[in-house]
């Protein structure tokens, strides 16, 4: 019975190799950079669980070298690379190729929350696909199409990965706003019609009983955030993987650097202000006489021993 078992089986899969065609293998290279924060670590360690299909490298030494990561992606058969790079201790970039053709899309990510630090009820298994969801918004302009690629290539954990589960339990959505992609993270949680559910002080709500089930089956679907969660802001597009000409550029998009030094040259700017302001009003003061010598020479004293007996 093996043996038949085995017979059978191979002719299944050599059927099934004929209809499907050719397999995605996709493989992902996940790394940082040097100075990263411990929020950036956990950010990149929760993508990594949420990605059985990628491989987790250690830190690169170098931030002006990076077609070092071409010949690394290359070295652990990955065709793509998820890069962040950390500047300064505060900002975050994230550099997202398909090596060795390319393209590479530069991104600015912020407002990020870490699992951890979100502490929501949901959860999914480790090691499952998730359904990617796409604003329609992507298809309007063609720089959001090739961001959408990308999304699907390295997000889109493919079936024939080695540490997939056979399980679809989570969602990943994608969408656009104020020329932003905003990413969230939901668990797709399945309950029965009917069932009691907990209420917030404790106690069970009484509900309606169960409806009989048809054939297929009936359940209550729901979306619950697990995180993480984080925007990401397009900076720039190059066409070859980590090089080659820019074919987007974000006008709009400006550094974090020069906000900050906007908001220095504003305080400083209105301590200039008050100090001018106070000079000004010791002048004044001066010329009322209303200080003690105020802003000119005293007169001196026709009577004085200093004039007298000069």
């Amino acid at each position: 019975m093996a043996a038949v078992y085995k017979t059978l089986s191979g002719d299944s899969n050599k059927h099934e190799k004929g209809t499907e065609g050719r397999k995605n293998r996709q493989r992902v290279l996940i790394l940082s950079s040097r100075g990263v924060t411990y929020r950036h670590r956990h950010l990149l360690q929760d993508l990594y669980n949420l990605m059985p299909h990628s491989r987790k490298e250690a830190k690169l030494d170098t931030k002006t070298k990076l077609y070092q990561l071409n010949e690394l992606a290359e070295l652990y058969n990955c065709n793509n690379v998820l890069f962040f790079e950390a500047r300064k201790g505060k900002d975050l970039y994230a550099w997202m190729s398909k090596p060795p053709n390319g393209p590479t899309v530069k991104m600015y990510i912020q407002n990020i929350h870490t699992m951890e630090e979100l502490n929501f009820i949901g959860n999914c298994l480790k090691g499952s696909r998730p359904i990617l969801s796409f604003d329609a918004a992507f298809e309007k302009q063609a720089h959001l199409r090739v961001i959408k690629e990308l999304f699907t290539q390295m997000f889109g954990v493919p079936k024939t990965s080695r540490k997939v589960k056979p399980f679809v339990d989570h969602v990943m959505g994608f969408t656009i706003a104020d020329g932003k992609v905003w990413v969230r993270v939901y668990q797709i949680s399945e309950s029965e019609p009917g069932k009691k559910k907990p209420a917030a002080n404790g106690e069970a709500e009484e509900t309606a009983p169960a409806p009989k089930k048809k054939k297929g089956g009936e359940y209550d679907v729901e979306l619950v955030e697990i995180g993480p969660r984080f925007v990401m802001t397009p900076i720039v597009i190059q066409e070859s993987s980590f090089g080659g000409p820019i074919i987007y550029e974000n006008k709009q998009f400006v550094s974090p650097n020069q906000i900050r030094a906007d908001l220095r040259k504003a305080k400083a700017g209105r301590y200039n202000q008050r100090t001018e302001a106070q000079l000004e009003n010791k002048l004044k003061r001066g010329e009322l006489g209303l200080n003690t010598h105020g802003g000119r020479k005293k007169e001196k004293d026709p009577l004085s021993d200093s004039v007298l007996f000069a």
